[in-house]
């Protein structure tokens, strides 16, 4: 078996269990940047291994005669082209629900940020301004966490392992998901419900044509003034300006943000781009929720167990590509 592995090399070293890669293997490192299709394709593989990030398109699919599966190493699939794959009879595959544990913590964390105005009153104290920092809390006053009705978009594996973390804070939590969950007592919203409900709207919803700017000027409107959205998804399901301008204007109270659109960020992003005292609102982080040594141990095993599937003639787990 020949796999062209497009993921960080020392990354992929460090976290693959002894023993997980048959010896008779070929392994093409390729490196986790922007792909040359025409090496990948000049490698002849069997299976790709792919950041979750890099694009793997119909040419490449296409090219590869001899290809059999296309494995995300992490969960995101997008930028792979999963209709071609689909056509080609190739099957795409995740590693889902292996960075729930990683995310829903930094979800928690995200939350609280933002609710104790933790970068303004963290630069404040480095400035010698402590006691006027905390003047300001006496006059605006800390919201607490247990105080808030939660709002979870999606509830998979991630929507899930955040839901329990708010429980241990007493949290008022409900959810949107297309199917009704199972062994669970929160309450399942529409989508309308959570909006005009809900305190913090926390999105765990992948990255499709119905999902792209899901948050905009019309559904912000839908929501209660001062509301704070965490999103550790995908930057794309929320537009960027519709939220700067909510942010300006009081609409949002506030955002906790692992990921922005398009990556990598750059410096005229709107979020960037935001008013200095506007800034105080928005906690961001450089979308690392899902990136903890735990998480690359369970994506690796994963990614390998579903190779040696593919390899024995035997279907992966996790395909999202409807093979």
């Amino acid at each position: 078996m020949k796999v062209a592995v497009l993921v960080n090399r020392a990354n992929c070293e460090r976290y693959t269990a002894p023993n997980a890669i048959p010896a008779d293997w070929e392994l093409v490192h390729l490196g986790n940047g922007t792909p040359d299709e025409d090496k990948i394709i000049a490698t002849n593989a069997d299976a790709i291994l792919v950041d979750a990030m890099c694009p793997i398109s119909a040419k490449v699919i296409n090219g590869l005669k001899n290809l059999k599966l296309v494995q995300s190493q992490g969960v995101g699939f997008n930028f792979i082209d999963i209709e071609a794959a689909k056509k080609a009879g190739v099957y795409v595959a995740n590693c889902a629900g292996a960075n729930a544990t990683a995310v829903a913590e930094q979800v928690i964390l995200l939350m609280l940020a933002v609710l104790r105005n933790l970068i303004e009153n963290h630069n404040m104290v480095f400035e010698a301004k402590q006691i006027e920092a905390k003047n300001r809390c006496f006059e605006s006053g800390l919201r607490e966490l247990g105080g808030c009705h939660v709002g979870i978009v999606g509830f998979g594996a991630i929507g899930r392992e955040v839901a329990k973390r708010l429980d241990a804070f007493g949290c008022r939590i409900s959810y949107y998901d297309l199917f009704e969950a199972k062994g669970v007592n929160y309450p399942r919203l529409s989508l309308e419900e959570i909006y005009a409900q809900c305190d913090i709207i926390s999105l765990h919803v992948p990255v499709t044509p119905e999902t792209v700017n899901m948050i905009n000027d019309n559904t912000i409107n839908k929501m209660r003034r001062g509301v704070i959205i965490i999103n550790t998804a995908r930057g794309e399901i929320i537009d960027h300006e519709a939220l700067c301008r909510a942010l300006i204007d009081g609409r949002v109270g506030g955002a906790g943000l692992d990921t922005l659109s398009p990556e990598p960020v750059q410096a005229d992003n709107p979020i960037l781009q935001l008013p200095a005292d506007v800034r105080n609102k928005v906690i961001l982080s450089p979308h690392i929720a899902g990136i903890t040594a735990g998480s690359f141990y369970r994506y690796y095993e994963i990614a390998w167990g579903n190779l040696r599937k593919v390899s024995a003639g035997e279907r992966p787990i996790n395909v999202v590509n409807g093979l």
